[in-house]
């Protein structure tokens, strides 16, 4: 069966490698103007997401041949996955509406998955160029488009950090509200509330910049798993409400996954778990 190298900061690198080339794409077509269509799920689609995703098909393809691919724009044709299957889940543009909109906070997330968990990845922002990178450890630096991609010498590890229950920093989706996850934060009494874009709240729990971010509303495995790498790289988790690890893979809800929450520190994960679960309940 395909495996990655052992080496899982050499995986996320060339994970990033590809993530800047993807980010350049877009910003390319951001340039010379794009087209959107909307797709069936309501949720827009243009022509830099396409342009993404095949870049990134392709060097994924050249780098890892036997490795199958999971994308968001091509996840309909995608055959069932076998147990234990290595594979990647690639979001190319996280965020549409935000590059539609001519916002910054859009981004490129590619993950590596093995068994059901993700064990390398990188969230790239190429707005700015940053890059917040997961593998056997978790790291940030800046590439911006057209110069080098991230190299091993230029990254600077981060770490989540340790939470104090009355000095909480809770993150929340800047577009996607729903009941389930208001009533977790109203329980949880946070101090402090943000909101954010795409896949960077990953990147800010994963740097030590906030503690908590839930979701109860619907997701795709192509939108967590990166973040999910990082996280847990970094010394967090993300969970079910349950205090389940997520896992990656199945395919019978059409990549769909369940509620999840972020936790920049384990114990603040077992310290909650009563909240979260009651975040599900009316």
């Amino acid at each position: 069966m395909p495996s990655f190298p052992a080496d899982a900061d050499a995986l996320a690198l060339t994970l990033a490698a590809i993530a800047h080339g993807a980010g350049a794409r877009i910003l390319e077509s951001r340039a010379q103007g794009f087209a959107t269509r909307t797709k069936d799920d309501g949720s827009p689609c243009s022509d830099a997401d396409i342009a993404a995703e095949t870049f990134i098909s392709g060097a994924l393809a050249r780098a890892f041949p036997h490795v199958r691919v999971i994308s968001e724009e091509s996840a309909d044709a995608a055959a069932p996955l076998g147990e234990g299957q290595a594979f990647f889940l690639v979001d190319p543009l996280d965020g549409t509406r935000d590059f539609v909109a001519g916002g910054s906070e859009f981004t490129v997330n590619i993950a590596a998955v093995v068994a059901g968990r993700p064990i390398a990845g990188v969230i790239h922002t190429p707005a700015d160029g940053r890059f917040w990178i997961g593998g056997a450890a978790a790291y940030a630096t800046t590439a911006p488009a057209g110069g080098p991609p991230p190299a091993r010498h230029n990254l600077r590890p981060i770490r989540t950090r340790p939470a104090s229950r009355e000095g909480l920093t809770a993150l929340a989706s800047a577009r996607h509200g729903d009941p389930e996850t208001d009533r977790f934060l109203a329980a949880l009494a946070p101090r402090e509330r943000r909101s954010a874009s795409s896949a960077l709240k990953f990147c800010l729990i994963a740097a030590g910049e906030a503690d908590v971010y839930p979701r109860f509303g619907r997701t795709m495995q192509w939108d967590v798993a990166a973040g999910d790498a990082l996280v847990s790289a970094a010394g967090g988790l993300v969970t079910t409400p349950d205090g389940v690890r997520l896992t990656y893979g199945d395919t019978t809800g059409g990549f769909a996954n369940g509620p999840f929450i972020a936790w920049g520190d384990p114990a603040l994960a077992r310290d909650a778990a009563p909240i979260a679960a009651a975040g599900r309940r009316p």
